[in-house]
């Protein structure tokens, strides 16, 4: 399978100077591999002149024109104002700064709403701010066999201030329908915070609905930062902690210090990368949508071919049945634990961790150990080959003749 309505892996492939080691990359929901055209915006940066960010020199202009270009990229990728977009070390990092911010706004008896299914860093940065302010935590579970969450409708009420869910399920892939949450939420006059670090990769966004949506670049090709969106005039009306002399503008009066100039640059690199993966239009915005519409057809092509696979084998275990997911298979082997199934993939050349890659509050709900379970998780360059790869691995584990 090299090309599928438009996407063409093979062009795709050549792109990755790290792809010519020979593994297979699946371990890519913990962070992407990085196309040849991001290392060199990086690298262009950091030896060119820079200085802070202003109009009079040739160094500052740079670093404010680097600035602006990554704000403006980051927009039309989540289709929102450059105005929104906040830069951070990571969403973690982010999510601590807005939860301890936000938290000055509650009052002792007002509510907060997480979710059984949500990476650690969109659960206890909530609880801990709401612990802080005398602040209610309501949880909202999922179903164990579909990874579907559970109606949000009973919880909600006039005390909920804020409810905090994930875009994509980083352990199972599981996308819940946060558009309906948002009309739920903001019926019932609270704001919703959506973890969109797993999503972003695979399909078109339009992150309007949310108040705040946050997601990493190095989960799609870019540098390891952090990036939150949300409305410039609910930015305004935020007033986080900072120094006294920095800028009280938006959005960057929630950025502390100097940025990474180098790695915006390379995040707009990776926005331009995605955008030319055989999408069109005459916009930026154009492409990149109908780019990534091209690669959440290809890689759900892939998914359910290896997920058909993986499921005929004997002792195979697949977790998470959701009717909308991204391209992420959470399995494990009978008679293996999930360390040595990883051992075994990697001493076959792939790459597929195991863990519960700080999905805290899944796995534990799903009864997972320790270990938790192996994943798998396809990205643009994935190909067939790989897939057969990881099959056949499985197979030789399980005593099963592997079929491509």
């Amino acid at each position: 399978m090299t090309r599928m309505s438009g996407f063409d892996v093979v062009a795709v492939r050549k792109q990755f100077p790290a792809l010519d080691e020979g593994a297979a990359h699946f371990d890519g929901p913990g962070g992407s591999q990085t196309p040849q055209v991001v290392a060199d915006a990086v690298a262009r940066t950091m030896t060119s002149a820079l200085a802070n960010r202003g109009r009079l020199t040739a160094a500052e202009r740079r670093a404010d024109e680097i600035v602006i270009a990554a704000r403006e990229a980051m927009a039309d990728l989540l289709g929102t104002s450059a105005r929104g977009i906040v830069f951070g070390r990571s969403m973690t990092q982010l999510t601590y700064d807005f939860s301890r911010t936000l938290a000055k706004t509650w009052n002792v008896g007002d509510e907060v709403i997480v979710t059984r299914l949500d990476h650690d860093a969109n659960v206890r940065p909530w609880v801990q701010a709401a612990d802080a302010a005398g602040v209610t935590v309501t949880w909202l579970g999922f179903d164990r066999e579909t990874s579907e969450l559970d109606d949000i409708a009973p919880l909600l009420s006039d005390r909920t201030r804020l409810v905090a869910v994930t875009g994509a399920s980083n352990l199972l892939g599981t996308r819940p329908d946060t558009q309906r949450i948002a009309e739920q939420v903001h019926a019932a006059g609270a704001l919703l915070y959506v973890d969109g670090v797993h999503l972003t990769a695979h399909v078109p966004i339009d992150a309007t609905y949310a108040d705040f949506y946050a997601c990493s670049p190095y989960k799609f090709f870019g540098p390891h930062l952090g990036v939150l969106t949300a409305a410039p005039e609910l930015l305004e009306s935020l007033h986080p902690d900072k120094l006294l002399p920095s800028t009280d503008a938006v959005p960057e009066r929630f950025e502390l210090g100097t940025l990474p100039y180098e790695l915006l640059a390379g995040t707009t690199a990776a926005v331009d990368f995605l955008a030319g993966l055989g999408g069109t239009g005459t916009t930026r915005r154009e492409r990149l949508t109908s780019s990534l519409e091209l690669v959440e057809a290809y890689e759900d092509a892939l998914r359910d071919d290896l997920e058909a696979r993986l499921a005929a084998l004997p002792g195979v275990m697949l977790y998470g049945h959701a009717a909308r997911r991204t391209p992420t298979l959470l399995f494990t082997v009978d008679g293996h634990g999930p360390a040595a199934v990883a051992e075994h993939l990697a001493a076959a050349g792939v790459n597929a961790p195991a863990g519960s890659f700080y999905a805290y509050e899944p796995a534990r709900h799903l009864g997972l150990g320790p270990e938790g379970a192996v994943r798998a998780g396809l990205a643009p360059y994935t190909d067939q080959s790989e897939v057969d790869r990881l099959v056949a691995a499985i197979s030789a584990l399980t005593g099963a003749r592997s079929t491509n």
